[in-house]
């Protein structure tokens, strides 16, 4: 199932990084942001049903993280919030994230863990101080297609 989470949450980071290069309607974005979200929260909920161990309840979390990002970014896309609030959260992300890097033991989820924990930091600079990088948006992209595309697809087609 991560494959798939990945695969889908690949995509929405790329059109998220077009979005904040100012060629995608904030509302249109949103739209994915919803679906990935709601994918990435059933993902979860089917983890919890399934879950017997630490290691299984981690992974949840983990998920978690995922899916209240991209719900949450769908509201403060679709009705114009600041998205305050939501920077606040990305931090909480960050450091989790960072934790689940630093427990990690196959190094290319330590990779992965990592570059996502320096864009939710981030997104926390952007969106709760309003210090937003310049690199931000190609960034997004890059992180996309480098942490969960490419892994999502490798992982759904055997190769991972």
């Amino acid at each position: 199932m991560l494959g798939l989470a990945l695969f889908f949450i690949g995509v929405v980071l790329m059109v998220n990084g077009v979005g904040l290069m100012g060629h995608i309607d904030r509302r249109e974005s949103a739209i994915l942001n919803l679906l990935v979200g709601l994918l990435a929260l059933l993902i979860s909920v089917i983890g919890i049903w399934w879950a017997r161990e630490a290691a299984d309840f981690s992974a949840v979390a983990g998920g978690l993280l995922f899916a209240f990002t991209y719900l949450y970014l769908a509201a403060v896309q679709w009705w114009g919030l600041k998205g305050t609030g939501l920077g606040w959260y990305c931090l909480f992300v960050a450091v989790s994230a960072l934790i689940f890097a630093a427990a990690a033991a196959d190094i290319r989820l330590i990779a992965m863990w990592l570059l996502w924990t320096s864009l939710w930091f981030l997104f926390f600079l952007t969106l709760a101080l309003n210090k937003s990088p310049r690199f931000l948006p190609l960034y997004t992209i890059f992180v996309g297609i480098v942490s969960c595309w490419i892994p999502g697809t490798l992982m759904l087609l055997g190769k991972w």
